[in-house]
């Protein structure tokens, strides 16, 4: 009975130190991506991989994990960073193992499940295979299926993972992908101010809505509403002779050379620097190519020809880029490193 006879104060010590305790283990995250409402429906449903918490975090293990690169230094996450939208850390290119440098930016990777195809030349077309590329290019991870798994089915914390995620049976390179897909399908980014605005829950400044309608005047041809992509292929006139193929190496056609996909804009203001080769740093400098940069070759997509931008108009569409910052995503915990 003692027990029960607490004073307050006591009880209120107690119930501190439990909620101090229960802050230390991270509560679970809820099974399968949280899709806002005004979203159209996701291209990847994942029908042989049911979300469940167990595979999602099997999946940010591993995202996060240098194990998986050939001599343990650089993970997923090494070259793709929360805090910047899940791009590299601001850099044009991003290093390797041995300090090896990418050909080309690392993407953002979030609202993944509405993608038709992966990378900058759409060289892949699911999202359960998309990670073998960092995995095995020789640039990036320079490793292979055979390491990663003998690594993993040597680790205590794998077996126990790889178990509360799939039950009993063989850790299998498919399950690892599995879990990879799992935890980068959640990375859904949709609580920005700009969702707020067309959900009636914000309010814009002057300087935004006049961005905004020159965004839809100008840009929304190619980054549709509310992904801010439409998932094409386009030369948006960089170069008139182009270094990088693009497309074409997916092709092999003439007319996709210097092609790349239209990346998304959400968190725009945290992926800098900017393009398939990261040449701008700011979206100062991204508009004034648009506003009078644009080379014009054969394959140079007609929607970015003949913009032309005030100073005004500029500072206006950047202050409404700005608006597509999901300041939750970027800080949400479920998606940070996990408790070692």
């Amino acid at each position: 009975m003692k027990i029960w006879m607490m004073t307050s104060a006591a009880a209120l010590s107690a119930a501190l130190v439990i909620t101090s305790c229960k802050q230390d283990v991270e509560k679970p995250h809820i099974a399968g991506p949280q899709i806002p409402a005004h979203f159209p429906a996701p291209h990847y449903t994942a029908p042989n991989n049911p979300y469940s918490n167990a595979a999602f975090e099997l999946g940010r293990h591993l995202f996060y994990d240098p194990l998986l690169s050939i001599d343990k230094t650089v993970s997923c996450a090494t070259c793709h960073a929360q805090n910047h939208g899940f791009a590299d850390h601001n850099v044009p290119k991003s290093f390797g193992v041995k300090g090896r440098m990418g050909k080309r930016n690392s993407p953002a990777i979030f609202n993944m499940i509405w993608n038709t195809s992966f990378m900058w030349d759409g060289g892949i077309n699911h999202i359960e295979i998309m990670p073998l590329a960092p995995l095995q290019d020789t640039l990036e991870m320079a490793s292979n299926l055979d390491t990663i798994m003998q690594r993993l089915k040597k680790s205590e914390k794998y077996q126990r993972l790889f178990k509360n995620a799939f039950g009993q049976g063989q850790m299998t390179d498919q399950r690892m992908l599995h879990a990879l897909a799992q935890f980068m399908g959640n990375l859904v980014s949709g609580n920005s101010k700009y969702d707020k605005y067309v959900t009636n829950k914000a309010s814009f400044t002057t300087n935004e809505v006049k961005g905004l309608n020159l965004f839809r005047q100008y840009c929304e041809t190619c980054h549709k509403e509310p992904l801010f992509t439409d998932y094409s292929f386009a030369s948006n006139g960089l170069d008139m002779f182009p270094k990088d193929s693009g497309r074409m190496r997916i092709t092999q056609l003439e007319s996709d050379r210097g092609k790349f996909k239209v990346p998304t804009l959400r968190n725009i203001a945290e992926t800098y620097p900017y393009m398939h080769d990261g040449r701008f740093d700011n979206l100062n400098e991204v508009l004034n190519h648009y506003s009078g940069g644009v080379h014009q070759s054969a394959n140079t997509d007609s929607r970015v020809n003949g913009i032309q931008l005030t100073e005004d108009e500029k500072s206006d569409i950047i202050s409404f880029l700005k608006t597509l910052s999901d300041y939750t995503f970027l800080s949400n915990p479920a998606f940070s490193p996990p408790p070692k």
